[in-house]
């Protein structure tokens, strides 16, 4: 095939036989020879190169068929990998926008269909399906109003600042007719290499988790080489409403920083590419089926997710975002049996009617024009009868998925799609630690990760975290709580009517350093709510490990509903964290975010004596997370 210099080239994406494509695509590549390809085309192809690199733009031509295929290559290496994890995504490969135009007519023929994909990822990429809607939306609006000639024009202007006879000075000048650069910290500032023709886009470093960078929190990013134009409030022009007509205006997508429509300056090409960069980093924020801001009580979770509106949940299911739990149960099935565990101590606490929450929103398999779940018609009963029809999830390892969907179908129609929603309801990632990357220290083989802070948040306890440091400290919560925690996020419960142990030293989220107080914390079982003494635990904890273990204390699923659990968080340590010696209180959310999750059963807790300050402990935490956890 031929590049717009007219050089062959492979598609090492394309899939098939590469020895017979590459034939392929040199006969292709000579028959296209004769067509007329739009200069306009071949010029927004340039800037692409130009602003990113040679290779960030593949194209390939369909011999006398008048359609040509543009490949965008995405660079998503500023993804951090346990957030690339949660979304299913591989951060070390880019993400391709594949456009098909029509390669004589370009912006004045039909409008260009989208496919969004991974070339090694083929398997459960629903983000790219998010990502596919997000791009379909934008390029329909921006189709109204596009034209060669208004782009052609826009070009001309570009390349008229990189003139030989032009100075730095004039080039400034004429990016200061439209805007100036914000002072960002986010962004570092631009480099000279920028004004040596090459406008280099910022390397975006890849962190661990506790020093993570995000490529989309500022609301005012830079708009000449990023494309962003500023709020309308500022008072700014910015090249894209210049010469625009008013539906470009008006455009309803222009609502929210990352929603901001890019500047057509350097092409549709590169308008396209930017708008991709600017939502990918919070795809998790806006709702994957009508794409509108996230209505939990405390903002977006970790992973990309439906919305609680009832048109989305309908469409939720026709999309092909969950198409099943079989997946989920292949490769997390102890993470799963803990969403069930959480699920059922929400739904059998005498608390349900303030804990339990979310409600499920689940449709009728039988009409699925209905909601049998539905969170303005609540029923506990009905619900507890399908929670109970769901089947061990041990069963569901051992033989055929679907086999074991048609028994839960027997059992109770509706107990396999609230298994769906349990799975895909939980915003958080969890993962079940292995032996190697488990704390020792804590005295259960019932140890996971649990991030469940999104990418904004992390970007800001990040930023706080460089001004203030940060330590561990333990969060107790009673395992009913969890089901509301993983979906809504860790909130200050404090003189609401989540509270349930009182706020004695004020507002905030509670934790402590010592393991015994927040254990207290945790209930200590099914429906115990007093909060026992150190010494009451040390002596269960002493009882429980002398008592001989009938069972083997690596046991992959949870054997018992009497639990309780235990999070290790990571805390910024700023003025506005109030120690009340052993007590801490974080009144600032953003502050603490969760790191690890503990579970005990039958009563049974870790050692009562753990102080997270210990040098000891503190080198034991940092070894799992800084070798283990979060590598670069």
């Amino acid at each position: 095939m031929k590049d717009i210099k007219g050089q062959f080239w492979n598609d090492d994406d394309s899939e098939g036989d590469n020895e017979s494509e590459e034939f392929l695509y040199g006969v292709q590549g000579s028959c296209a020879a004769d067509l007329y390809r739009h200069p306009q085309l071949d010029a927004d192809i340039e800037a692409v190169k130009e602003i990113y690199s040679e290779n960030s733009v593949s194209i390939r031509e369909y011999g006398t068929i008048d359609d040509v295929d543009i490949d965008l290559h995405i660079n998503i290496s500023f993804l951090d990998e346990e957030v690339s994890t949660a979304w299913k995504v591989l951060r070390t490969e880019p993400i391709v926008l594949r456009l098909r135009f029509s390669l004589s007519q370009y912006l004045d023929g039909p409008e260009p269909s989208i496919e969004v994909f991974q070339p090694s990822n083929k398997e459960g990429f629903g983000l790219g399906l998010q990502l596919k809607k997000i791009l379909g939306m934008f390029t329909s609006q921006q189709w109204k109003h596009l034209s060669n000639d208004f782009l052609k024009t826009q070009q001309e202007k570009r390349h008229s600042w990189f003139k030989a006879s032009g100075t730095i000075k004039k080039f400034r000048a004429g990016l200061s007719i439209f805007s100036p650069i914000p002072k960002s910290p986010s962004f570092p500032i631009i480099q000279d290499s920028m004004l040596k023709g090459k406008l280099g886009v910022p390397e975006l470093r890849v962190g661990r988790l506790m020093n993570r960078s995000i490529s989309c929190t500022m609301k005012n990013p830079k708009v000449e080489v990023f494309g962003y134009p500023p709020s309308p409030q500022a008072g700014l022009l910015c090249p894209q409403h210049v010469g625009l007509p008013p539906p470009a205006r008006t455009s309803p997508l222009v609502s929210g920083h990352c929603k901001n429509i890019p500047t057509l300056e350097y092409g549709f090409l590169v308008q396209i590419m930017k708008y991709a960069e600017q939502r990918i980093p919070t795809l998790n924020e806006y709702c994957v089926v009508c794409d509108e801001q996230h209505v939990f009580q405390n903002g977006s979770m970790l992973k990309p997710a439906v919305c609680t509106r009832e048109l989305c949940v309908f469409s939720f299911y026709t999309l092909g975002v969950m198409s099943g739990a079989a997946e989920e149960v292949a490769t997390g099935a102890e993470v799963v049996d803990l969403l069930v565990a959480m699920c059922r101590a929400a739904l059998e606490s005498p608390r349900k009617s303030i804990i339990f929450e979310p409600y499920p929103s689940v449709v009728d398999p039988t009409d699925p024009k209905t909601l049998a779940f539905n969170p303005k018609k609540k029923n506990y009963e009905r619900l507890q009868k399908a929670l109970d029809s769901v089947m061990s999830i041990r069963e569901m390892t051992q033989g055929s998925y679907l086999e074991i969907k048609k028994q839960m179908d027997k059992l109770d129609p509706l107990a396999h799609p609230l298994l769906q929603w349990i799975i895909s309801s939980n915003r958080s990632h969890i993962v079940k630690l292995p032996l190697s990357r488990q704390l020792k220290f804590m005295h259960t083989s019932h140890q996971f990760l649990l991030l469940s802070s999104p990418p904004a948040k992390e970007a800001r306890f990040r930023t706080a975290k460089k001004l203030y440091g940060s330590t561990f400290a333990f969060h107790g919560s009673h395992i009913e709580n969890w089901h509301s925690i993983l979906r809504n996020g860790l909130v200050n419960a404090s003189y609401t009517k989540l509270q349930l142990h009182g706020a004695a030293y004020g507002k905030g989220i509670y934790l402590s350093p010592i393991s015994s107080i927040s254990f207290g914390y945790s209930g200590m079982g099914k429906g115990q709510h007093r909060m026992p003494s150190k010494d009451e635990l040390v002596q269960r904890y002493n009882r429980m490990n002398t008592i001989p273990q009938t069972r083997s204390i690596q046991s992959r699923f949870l054997q018992s509903r009497n639990l309780n659990c235990i999070a290790l968080c990571e805390v910024i340590t700023s003025k506005d964290l109030q120690k009340h010696g052993n007590i801490w209180v974080c009144p600032v959310s953003d502050h603490v975010c969760t790191r690890f999750f503990f579970v005990y059963e039958d009563g049974q807790v870790g050692d009562a004596n753990i102080n997270t300050q210990d040098p000891k402990i503190q080198k034991e935490i940092m070894r799992v997370i800084g070798t283990q956890v979060y590598t670069n």
